[in-house]
């Protein structure tokens, strides 16, 4: 039927508007998808401040003043005493197995030695491998056992003669002072999975036209202009997904009450050119392929990781050079920085055109790109689309179906990438941001307005810390404030006249120092290096020219406090960022690329064999051959995350591959009968990929690693369980980065045996159902 809108841009975008709704992969891709991920993710981070982390005590004194200092920790917010362990053995037990993620050890005899000022100590330890949720228990503990300490009695006998006094840092959080993880993390994770979804559905768009549409009536509802008919396509997704910004800047500022603090107009036309930008690439890349499943199997590949070079979790200043340039390629990368600088920091708006500029130029390179492929296409004769060969059947029995999927892996390109090569090139890509595992030399402001050897003393050793050095040395603190907007330092510490008089007099100097919390691993290494460089220049001061190692020194420390305090990180012990997050992305990029490389197996079969190919696909014997295929497609990939990579990247790993294999056979299986059953769904073959590719980032704040469990509602906790990638993660990394034993992670064994059952059981009765209605058809 001729259209009743002459041919042009209006044409064009009414085309695909009636396209989209009719089609329901679409409709699903540009709004429902969009809204269930804003959804879970909201109700995700819903509680802004962690509270009530399990924590296991070890009380080997048992006395009145251990039992103060045990009410204390119950007390603080963060942490709440869940268990009470007999020995450091049951306290360790506690933590691999996850009923802790944190253990206080107090010592024998530790009051009387309190009264004897022997300065007992006190441990914590703290699962550095779940890094946010054992960040937070640590601190919380820290700061508690210090009330406690505080409130001691002095002990007998202690010198009245003169001491020096102490340098005290005041902190000044700068942007996010109550570190409200909203702030930081939803606000980057909501445009993260929007960009993964505007690349796709824009590729969606036009790979279509390859596929289930026709180029030539594209261009020809454009009258033939390459431009229009470009412009036209990506019109209607431009609007939805602008519409999807503002309802995730609504979120934001408009749920969670969190103040805008820069140039609306510049977020906004960061924002566009941002849709354009990634709208343009999968556009771009379906051009060039002229292949929807392998364009979107490109768009993955490029987009899936670009939260890790987007600098967030990890900055770009400790990048290795690779990192750096890839994501100088990708305009997520600079529209986060916009979105800080002008949301949350509130810098002037000068001082965020460079990135603007960077990502302006990478939207109309992406677009400019897009349009001459299409120029090329539109001038080259059409190629006639080839027909799929009709389905084989599979040989009767379980080695039968077995062999028959494994050959149809190998000889579906789309699918051998999903499942093949696809962990091979994220395993090498996805680690390159996380590489230097630890934030070193963060730049610093000083405003030394004492000019005295005590601020020399305090300068060179903030300097000589590992975390820190002195880059700047502004007169005034409006110029520090200058540089720490241009990020050219990322804390400041001033030095006000008169701290050195006053610690001589015997009293404590108060140094302000204001540290940017919008990156919350930036703002950590820089607050502990400002403070451990204070509290050394304090501790120097107290022991005046004693030993290290003498008793005036310790009893220096005594004074300053009756208990030390000994912060010991469990797993990750130097806390390389890698080791953290890398293991556990591993095995979910496992489970995201099987899942969609064995549902899209059940929209193969439904292109090439209909009702009847589905049906045979779900005979019981059939489901069980096929899963054992895949089981034997990923196993190698298994092995390459979980054991060569490791080593080759230096993360900690116990390598007890026999373990591991426990885990991993019943959780590739689960992930091979969930991919038969929503594949037995499908009838085309990318819908897998359209439906699955973007959320994966949303899954992995469900599983506690990243994210503690006690701070997401009840509902998304129990949620999570049916994807087999949350007990899979939960146990293999305690078990191959923490040492658990199977013991340890029992539960997670039988709840993987359990879904791999569920799903079986659910891919043989969808197959079943989808015969009913075949044979309903043919009637």
């Amino acid at each position: 039927m001729p259209s009743p809108v002459s041919p042009g841009l209006l044409c064009v975008a009414t085309r695909e508007v009636i396209w989209i709704w009719r089609d329901r992969v679409a409709l699903l891709l540009v709004l429902a998808i969009p809204l269930i991920a804003f959804l879970i993710l909201t109700a995700t981070f819903s509680n802004a401040v962690v509270r009530n982390l399990r924590v296991d005590v070890v009380d080997l004194d048992r006395s009145d003043t251990s039992l103060r200092f045990i009410q204390t920790i119950d007390a603080a917010p963060s942490v709440a005493v869940a268990r009470r362990s007999s020995d450091l053995d049951g306290a360790m037990h506690s933590i691999r197995s996850g009923a802790a993620i944190a253990a206080v050890y107090i010592p024998q005899d530790f009051e009387r030695d309190i009264l004897a000022a022997k300065r007992p100590q006190i441990v914590i330890f703290y699962n550095k491998q779940y890094f946010s949720p054992g960040n937070i228990a640590s601190g919380g503990l820290q700061s508690s056992i210090a009330a406690a300490a505080a409130t001691l009695p002095k002990p007998p006998g202690r010198s009245t003669g003169f001491a020096p006094g102490s340098l005290v840092t005041e902190q000044y959080v700068l942007t996010n002072p109550a570190l409200n993880y909203v702030q930081f993390l939803l606000r980057a994770i909501l445009p993260t999975v929007l960009h993964v979804l505007t690349a796709v559905a824009g590729g969606y768009a036009v790979g279509s036209e390859f596929g289930s549409r026709s180029v030539r009536e594209w261009l020809a509802a454009a009258g033939g202009s390459p431009l229009t008919a470009l412009v036209g396509k990506l019109a209607p997704y431009f609007g939805v997904f602008i519409l999807l910004m503002v309802v995730g800047l609504g979120i934001i500022h408009g749920l969670n009450q969190i103040p805008f603090r820069g140039d609306a107009i510049l977020m906004g036309a960061s924002a566009i050119l941002l849709v354009i930008a990634y709208l343009s690439l999968g556009a771009l890349l379906q051009l060039l392929v002229r292949n929807l499943p392998l364009g979107l199997s490109l768009t993955g590949v490029i987009c899936s990781p670009s939260f890790g070079f987007a600098g967030v979790g990890f900055p770009v200043l400790a990048m290795g050079g690779f990192a750096r340039l890839w994501g100088d390629l990708l305009p997520l990368r600079w529209y986060i920085q916009i979105l800080f600088d002008q949301a949350a920091r509130g810098v002037p708006t000068h001082d965020s055109v460079r990135p603007f500029m960077a990502l302006a130029a990478l939207a109309v390179a992406c677009f400019g790109l897009s349009w001459l492929r299409l120029t090329v296409i539109a001038r080259s004769p059409a190629k006639a689309a080839k027909q799929a060969a009709p389905l084989a059947a599979a040989p009767p029995g379980i080695v039968g179906a077995f062999s028959a999927e494994y050959k149809r892996v190998l000889g579906d390109s789309a699918v051998f990438g999903l499942i093949v090569l696809a962990p091979i090139i994220y395993g090498l890509l996805y680690p390159q941001p996380y590489l230097g595992q630890l934030v070193r030399k963060i730049p610093v402001a000083v405003v030394d307005d004492d000019f005295s050897n005590l601020s020399r003393t305090f300068i060179q050793m903030l300097d000589t810390d590992e975390a820190t050095q002195v880059s700047a040395r502004p007169s005034t603190l409006e110029a520090a404030q200058t540089a720490l907007a241009r990020r050219e330092v990322f804390g400041i510490v001033g030095i006000p006249a008169g701290t050195e008089r006053e610690v001589l007099k015997g009293a404590s100097a108060r140094l302000p120092i204001y540290v940017d919390s919008t990156y919350f691993l930036l703002y950590n290494r820089t607050l502990q290096g400002i403070t451990e460089a204070a509290a050394t220049v304090t501790a120097d001061l107290a022991a005046g020219s004693a030993r290290s190692d003498g008793s005036l020194r310790r009893a220096a420390l005594i004074r300053s406090s009756p208990v030390e305090i000994l912060n010991q990180p469990l797993f990750n012990p130097t806390g390389g960022y890698a080791s953290y997050v890398v293991p556990a992305a591993f095995i979910l990029i496992l489970q995201q690329t099987l899942l969609m490389g064995s549902a899209t197996l059940g929209g193969v079969a439904f292109e090439r064999g209909g009702h009847q190919a589905r049906h045979s696909r779900g005979r019981p014997i059939a489901v069980l051959g096929q899963a054992l295929a895949h089981l034997l497609l990923v196993l190698p990939g298994f092995a390459l995350y979980l054991i060569i990579l490791p080593h080759v990247y230096g993360f900690s790993t116990n390598g007890r591959f026999l373990d591991m294999l426990v885990l991993a056979i019943p959780f590739i299986l689960s992930v091979s009968f969930l991919g038969q059953f929503v594949g037995s769904w499908f009838e085309r073959r990318e819908t897998a990929v359209l439906l699955f590719i973007a959320i994966s980032l949303p899954l992995f704040f469900q599983v506690g690693v990243a994210w503690p469990l006690e701070a997401m509602p009840n509902a998304i906790r129990i949620a999570s369980q049916v994807l087999p990638s949350t007990a899979a993660i939960d146990g293999l990394v305690r078990v191959n980065q923490m040492g658990a034993s199977l013991t340890d992670v029992w539960s997670n064994w039988q709840r993987l045996w359990t879904l791999a059952i569920v799903y079986a059981a659910l891919a043989i009765t969808s197959a079943w159902w989808s015969g009913l209605r075949g044979g309903n058809d043919d009637a």
